[in-house]
């Protein structure tokens, strides 16, 4: 009973993976592939024009940041030339220069945050940059080798279907046709036959009767048209 079991099991599980490669079609499974990998490429091609951005954006920044710094420290010098000249307050003068001079300082931190992100940002549009490079030469690749095995799919399974013909092995039917074909013209020419003589054998008696006298008649017609001659002959005529 468990041996029986068993082998329904393999059975059953060896039909269930020809079922599962007939439903994995190997070339359709290959463009799907593809296609992700075509998904994902515009996706990182996405990604990267942000990380571009990004990186334009924080230049732009670290040159704004730079110009507020050096624009604070030109106020600070402008200030401290004049509390020098005595146009200003001593005291204010240098109290506000030390304030532009504050700004500056947070001007320069921001400087070199800006430049700092924007060093990343360019760093890691370049490495998208690769490795888009690098999809975009896969996905080619695939394609081109999808293209060449779709070929060749097509001349093994043309091979494949002239060999089985060759070899006969799907013939079978066919030549069981033709056989019940040979058969039934057999049939149909022995029918005829017999029907031809079922024909010839059923001709009436009145038919035999009138074939003998129409050739009576014609011989005795002959031999009255021989004794006429010969009368005539005789006669000297």
């Amino acid at each position: 009973m468990w041996a029986w079991l068993k082998r329904l099991f393999r059975i059953g599980k060896a039909e269930a993976n020809s079922a599962l490669d007939k439903l994995e079609d190997p070339i359709k499974m290959t463009e799907q592939g593809i296609r992700d990998l075509k998904a994902n490429l515009e996706k990182a091609l996405i990604a990267m024009a942000e990380v571009k951005a990004m990186g334009i954006r924080s230049k732009s920044e670290a040159e704004d940041y730079e110009t507020k710094a050096a624009d604070y420290e030109m106020k600070a010098t402008l200030l401290l030339k004049k509390s020098a000249a005595g146009e200003m307050d001593a005291a204010e003068g240098d109290r506000l220069a030390a304030e532009a001079l504050l700004k500056k300082q947070e001007n320069d931190a921001h400087v070199v945050l800006a430049k700092k992100n924007q060093l990343y940002f360019e760093s890691n549009s370049d490495k998208l940059s690769s490795n888009i490079d690098g999809l975009k030469k896969n996905i080619s690749k695939y394609e081109n080798e999808l293209k060449t095995l779709k070929a060749r799919a097509k001349v093994s399974e043309a091979q494949r279907d002239i060999n089985r013909d060759l070899a006969g092995i799907d013939s079978n039917s066919t030549v069981e046709m033709l056989e019940r074909m040979k058969e039934k013209v057999a049939q149909e020419e022995a029918l005829a036959e017999s029907y031809g003589e079922i024909a010839s054998e059923s001709r009436s008696l009145d038919d035999e009767i009138d074939a003998a006298l129409d050739s009576s008649s014609a011989e005795i017609k002959v031999k009255s048209d021989l004794d006429a001659l010969k009368a005539k002959i005789a006669a000297g005529e």
